[in-house]
């Protein structure tokens, strides 16, 4: 990520901004580590967030990706005291704060393994860009949840125009982006936003367990197959679909998972997947 655009004002260097933890269930967190700012996003953090998501996409034994904020928040956008003078007065330094960002989301969005974001407090503007970059959303339920940029007449570069309204549509789309409104996370829920929704504390985190169990005992080859069929559901007509979904079914079922998946059935027993 290119440095031009930090604060020309003197920053100190902070360190462990991004946090990397591989339970042996096979979940890994990725944790967004700035409390002391809700987990605004530095140039620091996004250099070292796309390290992390690097790492989790190359890590075998991953096979789920959970993105959280310490401090009880998600996070709550840029951080306006490092990035406000070169991003709002140089055309350049912004352009690329937008290009820098929407890579790493895209890197997310694109992870060949199931990403989940769980959201406790503020997952606004960039922090709201990271929470609908990942595959399922969950949530405390009194989290606040929303796009926010048009409050500071700010514009979001790194998904909401073609992420958002696949989410909820684009009536929806346009009463959040435009009003700038905030969702609790039963809100979110009811919109489509949300997979899930529990109080903060233990609910929360059983609630994180139980919905990557279902995840993380499948085929990583098929899940990554079908993930990517479905992610580019939403950009062809519907010809190039049918010649997506047949090619992929066959690539998929000439897989050694497959064959491993039919012979467990049929000896009923669990499978053992290569990722192969």
């Amino acid at each position: 990520m290119a440095s031009e655009y930090v604060n020309k004002q003197p920053v100190t260097q902070e360190t462990d901004v991004i946090q990397y933890e591989l339970a042996d269930n096979g979940i890994c967190t990725i944790w967004l580590n700035r409390p002391h700012k809700r987990n605004c996003v530095s140039p620091q953090l996004l250099r070292d967030l796309e390290a992390a998501v690097d790492r989790a996409a190359e890590d075998k034994n991953a096979l789920a990706v959970v993105f959280r904020g310490r401090g009880n928040t998600f996070c709550a956008g840029a951080d306006l005291d490092q990035l406000v003078g070169p991003v709002l007065h140089e055309s350049s330094t912004s352009l690329q704060l937008a290009i820098d960002s929407a890579r790493t989301y895209d890197k997310i969005y694109n992870m060949k393994k199931p990403t989940i974001a769980c959201v406790e407090g503020y997952a606004v503007a960039g922090g709201f860009e990271l929470f609908i970059s990942c595959d399922f959303g969950i949530a405390a339920d009194d989290a606040k949840i929303g796009d926010f940029h048009i409050r500071r007449a700010l514009f979001g570069g790194a998904g909401p125009i073609y992420r958002l309204p696949r989410y909820i549509g684009m009536r929806k789309s346009k009463e959040l982006m435009l009003t700038g409104k905030l969702l609790s996370g039963t809100e979110c829920v009811e919109w489509g936003l949300c997979n899930a929704s529990a109080p903060s504390g233990d609910a929360l985190e059983q609630l994180i367990q139980d919905f990557c169990a279902p995840l993380i005992d499948k085929s990583p080859f098929c899940m990554w197959m079908t993930k990517m069929a479905l992610n580019r559901g939403m950009d062809a007509d519907t010809n190039s679909l049918i010649t997506l979904e047949t090619m992929t079914c066959n690539v998929v079922h000439h897989s050694a998972d497959a064959k491993e998946g039919v012979a467990a059935f049929l000896e009923k027993r669990k499978p053992v997947w290569t990722g192969n």
